[in-house]
């Protein structure tokens, strides 16, 4: 969902696995644009292979749909990262209602937080506010800080028009678009 959506409190919906049809609580904060649910279902059958056991970080996890999502399908731990302590609260609240215990919430600024002792992941959800124009920065950090295992899946999701620039060592395995949001999915 682009920035330009209006955001407004409601609920989301879980599509798969043992959380299927459970829902999210949404606070209603500007900027905060849930990923919706056609681009999820995509994105998991994309990721059906390799979800079983993974270990998977959430940057900018806003809702946490795509971390919970995870979850939900068998991924062994995620780490959500959050920024906003309201939004970040309401992510701690929706995975205790839902008992999710493999995963942890951090509230800090997603570049802060990568510049921790690293903790290498197979699969990366990449999925900042999109004014803020942070993939580039947050890609290089991912890259660089050994939070990628060898062949990590980075999932990146922004703007329909202009492709962010991205590390040379990820490499496009699937691309498509819905509406003004282009969500791709990389290996490294």
């Amino acid at each position: 969902m682009s920035d330009a959506r209006k955001s407004g409190s409601g609920r989301i919906r879980i599509i798969g696995g043992h959380l299927r049809n459970s829902r999210l609580q949404v606070p209603d904060l500007p900027g905060l644009r849930p990923t919706p649910e056609r681009v999820r279902e995509t994105l998991f059958n994309w990721l059906a292979p390799v979800i079983e056991g993974a270990r998977c970080l959430d940057l900018c996890a806003g809702t946490g749909a795509l971390g919970i999502e995870a979850c939900s399908r068998g991924a062994a731990w995620v780490q959500f990262v959050e920024r906003d302590a309201r939004v970040a609260q309401a992510l701690r609240e929706n995975l205790a209602r839902l008992k999710v215990d493999i995963g942890q919430v951090a509230r800090l600024d997603a570049s802060q937080f990568l510049q921790g002792v690293a903790q290498p992941c197979d699969l990366v959800f990449l999925d900042p506010p999109f004014a803020l124009g942070l993939w580039p920065v947050l890609a290089r950090q991912l890259e660089q800080g050994g939070w990628l295992t060898t062949n990590a899946l980075i999932y990146v999701e922004s703007p329909s028009q202009g492709v962010p620039d991205l590390p040379a060592s990820w490499q496009l395995q699937r691309a498509a678009r819905a509406g003004e949001v282009r969500f791709v999915l990389y290996r490294r």
